[in-house]
């Protein structure tokens, strides 16, 4: 159903392929590192003994949830609202058998509201139930009392939250931050309850909602009827698919519009650059899991066994690791485990040959990769009839890449093997390989493997270079024309969302913050659609060296500040001095802006000949007037065609003006066409008007 697919299609974060929907988070944001409050306080580890975990009331289908239920005035949005995440410091341990997870959370907040906070509220999935909390003060610590019940939300994928409300001793005054250390655990499992309540197939949302802890075939939620076998043992997406650390939210549904989508984006933003601390403990039995991925962060797993005389099959133990606090970056964060080492394929610069065995070493260390044999992909799976054929379609697309970002990755490309609905953050990618390695998915490879060589941190970098990647392979496979479709495809739905001007003293008018600009878009359809077009765009305007340049300048150094305006700016000045062109407008009211979509018409057109003369035959000056009736300013070619012969010209044209340009035809010409799909639009992209010249038209003299 429509539902369903939209929900797909945003949890994951389009990718926009022909036979496979890919989506993608971006990768983290460099942002000035914020220490939490306690950071002098070394919290202990939580987890240590290899005892049996805590386990749920067996005669019902949900946690019970222990302490007092909540009392007083119920807690507005706005209230959940007002608390912002500055730091997470999570001690979490897994037992995949049991599909457990047990977790110590400190987090600091802050209040961003304009009222004092004396209750503070904080939710985690429903299959999970608060343990205890307590308040890290100057003073010590003081414990609080839980009261905590289940309420409907479609942001974890149970379709409810276990909410806790922290009654605080003082009330927290706006804009102050306080610290809070909480333990809760219980069992995480695939779970699709909020898609099926919406009518959803029950195949069709277990492919979407696979959040999961398990092991072998249990962490496998695909319908397909013979996968194959499951290597994750844990993955778990983040908020808008599994709450499995502590958000504050409001309600939100799948029925309720994008409501849902736009809190993923915003709490993104909103979150980007709080610091975020992992330690991780898996439990397991026989061969001992080999990585965990957490916020796309590769670290290896080191195990510690019980009885290390025990024969290595049948060892129990820990297997930990410890990711030190970094910005969380514009992405949930999302904590997969994986059983196996990758395979490394895909040596740049030569390709592997068809007789070469892959390796199959462990990326280790992928964020040191840059040796010139260095591997671009690392692919976790068991399915390795699958890999030259992957392998075949890298080493196509890496000259691509290559030519426009530089020669070298600057980490290889991690694929995880999950017959589940895709699911990107960066260099990360959870899908079928399968899949991905079919001659039409080929533009979601290219989109991908874009990640592995730009790592900018900026939203409308990252995603839309990757999505304009995606178009310049579709152009370099199936022509100029289909590249043109898929852009158009794209962008259709910005003439609903952008927003309108009825002038240029009200665009004018207009604050920075209004609609989505690129440097600060939350929603997938702006930093990856509209930047897509935008890169588009400026490749048609300076041409493609210089476009590559830059590009290839800017990853190699990169412009060092934190605010994405003052970077988009930098970008700017080192475009200008590798085309020639000043580009300040384009990007005032397309990057720092929304000034919406050009709403651009032929006015006039008058063809007249024109005899010979000094440097030229006879032949046909057509003018032709051009009216934007949108804000922002644009540059788009203009052509004119006759018979088969074309002759076209780029021209600028600002917001809510005319424009008039004349172009030289040999030849009669029949037909002059604004726009070639390239540049987005109010309504149609191309505009066209036949030219009628079989009257007599006075004659220009030279």
């Amino acid at each position: 159903m429509q539902t369903t697919h939209h929900l797909a299609r945003i949890l994951t974060s389009t990718l926009i392929l022909a036979s496979l929907t890919l989506h993608a988070q971006t990768p983290a944001t460099t942002a000035p590192t914020q220490q939490p409050a306690t950071s002098t306080q070394q919290p202990e580890v939580l987890f240590q003994s290899h005892g049996a975990p805590p386990t749920t009331p067996e005669d019902t289908t949900e946690p019970a949830l222990r302490h007092a239920e909540p009392t007083g005035p119920p807690l507005t949005d706005a209230q959940r609202s007002d608390l912002l995440f500055t730091a997470y410091d999570l001690d979490a341990r897994i037992n995949p058998d049991a599909s457990h997870l047990s977790m110590r959370a400190r987090v600091t907040l802050r209040n961003t509201g304009s009222q004092p906070l004396a209750r503070i509220p904080l939710q985690i999935s429903s299959a999970l139930v608060w343990d205890s909390a307590a308040l890290i003060a100057p003073t010590g610590t003081l414990p609080l009392p839980l009261a905590q019940h289940l309420i409907d939300t479609d942001a974890d994928h149970t379709g409810r939250a276990s909410e806790v409300i922290l009654t605080l001793p003082t009330p927290l005054p706006p804009g102050a931050t306080i610290t809070l250390d909480t333990v809760y655990s219980g069992t995480i499992s695939v779970d699709a309850a909020r898609l099926k309540r919406i009518g959803a197939p029950a195949s069709q949302a277990l492919d979407t909602d696979w959040d999961t802890i398990g092991s072998g075939s249990d962490a496998t939620s695909s319908s397909s009827s013979d996968p194959a076998p499951a290597t994750l043992i844990a993955a778990l997406r983040g908020f808008g698919n599994v709450l499995w650390y502590p958000v504050a939210a409001p309600q939100l549904f799948l029925g309720d519009g994008a409501k849902l989508f736009q809190a993923v984006g915003k709490l993104r933003l909103a979150e980007e650059a709080s610091t975020i601390h992992l330690r991780l403990a898996v439990e397991y039995k026989g061969a001992p899991p080999v990585a965990a991925f957490f916020c796309s962060r590769r670290l290896p797993l080191t195990a510690i066994p019980d009885d290390p005389t025990a024969p290595a099959g049948s060892q129990t133990g820990l297997a930990t690791a410890d990711f030190p606090p970094a910005p969380l970056g514009f992405r949930q964060p999302s904590l997969f485990v994986i059983q196996l080492p990758e395979t490394l394929l895909a040596p740049l610069p030569q390709p592997v040959s068809s007789s070469s065995e892959p390796s199959t070493t462990p990326a280790e260390t992928p964020a040191s990769t840059t040796a010139p044999d260095a591997p671009i992909l690392a692919v976790e799976t068991t399915d390795t009839a699958t890999l030259p054929r992957l392998a075949a379609s890298t080493e196509a697309i890496a000259p691509l890449l290559q030519k426009w970002f530089g020669e070298h990755p600057l980490t290889p490309l991690t694929i995880l093997d999950h017959a589940g609905e895709p699911f990107e953050d960066g260099p990360l990618l959870v899908a079928p390989i399968a899949a991905i390695a079919s001659t039409s998915s080929s533009p979601a490879l290219a989109h991908s493997l874009t990640h592995a060589w730009v790592q900018t941190g900026q939203p409308w970098f990252d995603e839309g270079l990757a999505q304009f990647v995606s178009l310049l392979w579709i152009e370099q496979v199936q022509g100029r024309d289909a590249a043109l479709l898929q852009l158009n495809n794209l962008i259709q739905p910005l003439d609903i969302a952008e927003p309108g001007f009825d002038s240029q003293q009200a665009a004018d008018a207009a604050s920075a913050s209004t609609g989505q600009p690129l440097v600060a878009a939350t929603d997938e359809l702006y930093y990856r659609r509209k930047a897509a077009a935008v890169w588009w765009m400026l490749r048609a305007i300076t041409g493609d060296h210089p476009l590559q340049q830059a590009l290839t300048d800017w990853r190699n150094q990169p412009f060092s500040h934190d605010d994405p305006t003052i970077q988009a700016i930098g970008f700017e000045k080192l475009l200008e001095k590798t085309s020639g062109k000043d580009l300040s407008w384009f990007f005032s009211d397309w990057v720092l802006r929304d000034r919406g979509l050009p709403d651009l018409s032929i006015t006039a057109v008058e063809p007249r000949q024109l005899p010979a003369g000094k440097g030229h035959d006879s032949g046909w000056l057509v003018s032709v007037t051009v009216h934007n009736d949108g804000a922002p300013a644009v540059e788009v070619p203009l052509t004119i065609t006759s018979g088969s012969f074309t002759t076209t010209k780029r021209i600028l044209i600002h917001g809510f003006s005319n424009t008039t340009d004349r172009i030289f035809s040999e030849a009669p010409p029949t037909q002059v066409i604004l726009n070639d799909g390239g540049t987005p639009e109010i309504g149609a992209s191309t505009h066209s008007r036949q030219i009628v010249t079989d009257k007599p038209q006075p004659l220009l003299q030279p």
